[in-house]
């Protein structure tokens, strides 16, 4: 009976931890996996389906472009460039997405979650002020703001799936590479999907959640 209780708890430990190992990206089973592009892929696959590994070559692993700004044409005043695996299909399997950010004057990128990843910044150029809110605390507290502004070579951390932001609140442009621990790890700019969502949702569930007139929100919608 011992021994078969023994065996019940390692069974149940080793699903535990494969649960929890698989909770982000999947390690890689070989030294790379270049993704073959979705539009020759013959089946959909969690990730990309690997190339013949004798057919990959040096540029499956490289990007240029780092080195001139993004696009900061719109009413935010932020750009990005990103290198995924969709540019680097060398990434495939890796767990690594790395993004340039660019900012004018006053330009920011707003609340957003990234929901499988964690994100770090590090900002090159401008004054960048940047932060996280906690999820909602059990004891029904407020939930709290960790922020700081942050100068050329400064580090900051974004805890997975936390609602966070960047602003350059410098009187010159700002610039940032950001790193994911995830080659998707997918983003929900939450202005977008509360009030541009399609179909929108229901006005009487937003009149309710924020405690404010219909018309408030239909302006807000506008906006989307």
């Amino acid at each position: 009976m011992a021994a078969a209780g023994f065996l019940v708890t390692l069974a149940i430990f080793l699903v535990s931890s494969s649960s929890i190992s698989n909770a982000f990206d999947n390690d890689p089973l070989q030294d790379f996996c270049v993704a073959v592009p979705d539009a020759s892929a013959a089946v959909f696959v969690n990730g990309k389906i690997c190339k013949n590994p004798k057919q990959v070559t040096t540029d499956d692993f490289l990007a240029t472009g780092f080195n001139t700004p993004a696009s900061t044409n719109n009413s935010f005043g932020f750009g990005v460039k990103v290198a995924d695996v969709n540019l680097i299909p060398g990434l495939n399997t890796l767990g690594l997405t790395v993004v340039r950010v660019d900012f004018e004057p006053d330009g920011g990128v707003p609340p957003h979650t990234h929901p499988r990843a964690t994100e770090v910044i590090t900002v090159l150029e401008g004054t960048i002020y940047a932060g996280f809110v906690t999820s909602n605390p059990t004891d029904n507290t407020k939930n709290k703001l960790f922020a700081k502004i942050l100068k050329p070579g400064d580090v900051f951390v974004f805890p997975v799936g936390l609602v966070h932001f960047h602003r350059n609140v410098g009187k010159t442009k700002g610039m940032a590479i950001v790193a994911f621990n995830s080659q998707n790890p997918g983003v929900i700019t939450i202005g977008n999907a509360v009030f541009g969502s399609e179909p929108h949702i229901a006005p009487e569930v937003l009149t309710k959640s924020f405690q404010v007139d219909k018309k408030v929100i239909e302006y807000i919608e506008s906006k989307f």
